[in-house]
Formats: structure tokens, sequence, C-alpha cells
């Protein structure tokens, strides 16, 4: 159970307003509501990192999950559980982040982009043995995307948990379609 009361969409104002009457129902967005015109660069930045960057969906999926399992978020990874089979990733690969980068179901690129998650959630800098091979794989504006993403869901991940925003009865039925 939540440890405040959910904002009520209906009497934000100004910018935030404009944010909810595109936005789906969901906890997470009813929560932040309380944060007021943080709202809306919330939603600005997550909205390019899902659906205007350059890093591969199914590559920005794999560190966002691992980041919410990292952090100790089940919101987070129920929500974007939800997206990576909407994305098509087998259930083989989505069982194998909560492994780890050694797990058979894995490719060479997605392997290492779970040991630079785990690098980055743990230890803030990556070190070279993360870094060098992403740095090799991606270009250096999807390295960057992908840096941000877990930066941006561990603090996402950080305001869910502080909050204990509930899960979603359902979450295909108001899920964030991508």
């Amino acid at each position: 159970m939540a440890r405040i009361p959910y904002f009520d969409p209906a009497t934000a104002t100004g910018r935030s307003a404009e944010i909810y009457a595109k936005l789906p129902p969901l906890n997470v967005f009813r929560m932040l509501g309380h944060s007021g015109d943080l709202l809306p660069a919330f939603v600005t930045m997550g909205n390019q990192l899902l659906m205007h960057g350059e890093l591969d969906p199914v590559l920005r999926e794999i560190a966002i999950v691992r980041t919410g399992l990292l952090c100790r978020s089940a919101y987070e990874v129920q929500q974007h559980d939800a997206i990576c089979r909407r994305l098509g990733m087998s259930e083989a690969v989505i069982a194998a982040i909560r492994v780890g980068a050694d797990d058979a179901a894995f490719d060479d690129l997605q392997r290492n982009v779970i040991r630079f998650t785990d690098d980055v959630v743990n230890n803030v800098r990556a070190s070279d043995a993360s870094f060098e091979p992403l740095a090799r794989q991606l270009t250096v504006k999807a390295l960057s995307e992908l840096t941000m993403a877990i930066g941006f869901y561990m603090m996402v991940s950080r305001f869910l948990e502080t909050f204990d925003v509930d899960l979603e009865a359902d979450p295909d039925a108001n899920a964030l379609r991508l």
C-alpha cells in the first residue's frame, strides 16, 4: 500500500494537466503528480529514452529490467516485463535477465549490456572491463542512451520503492504503448 495518497490527476494544473490528458492512469504517474511541474520533465525524459532513441529497444529493455531487479523495484520490473513481451522478447531472455550475464539465452551484445548495467548500478562508474566491449559494439550515442536509461530507471525505482507505489492489478490494461 502506498505510503501517501495518490495525487488526483483531475486537480492538476498547467503543464501537468496537459500531460495527464495524454498519460495512461498508471500508479507511477498518479504518485508523480505530487511533484508538480517535475512531471512534464519526467515524462519528456522517459519518452525520449523509450521512443526516440537510437539504442535497440530489446537492449534498452534488458537494461531497464535488470536495473529494476538490482534496485528491488517490483513495479518497475512488472511494467517493463510487459514491454519486453510486447517487443516480442522470448520468455527465455526475460528469465535470463534475472539470472545474469552468463545465461545461455543471451547473445554476446546482450551479455555485455547485462554486465555493463550491473557495473553501473552497483559501482556507479563502469569499469573498463564492462565499458570497452560496448564501446566497440555500440555507437557513442547508443552507449550514452544506455547509460542514461540505467540512471533514469535507478531514479524511477527509488521513487517507486520510497513511496511504495502499488503494482498495477493488470499491467497490460493501461500500460505504456511503445
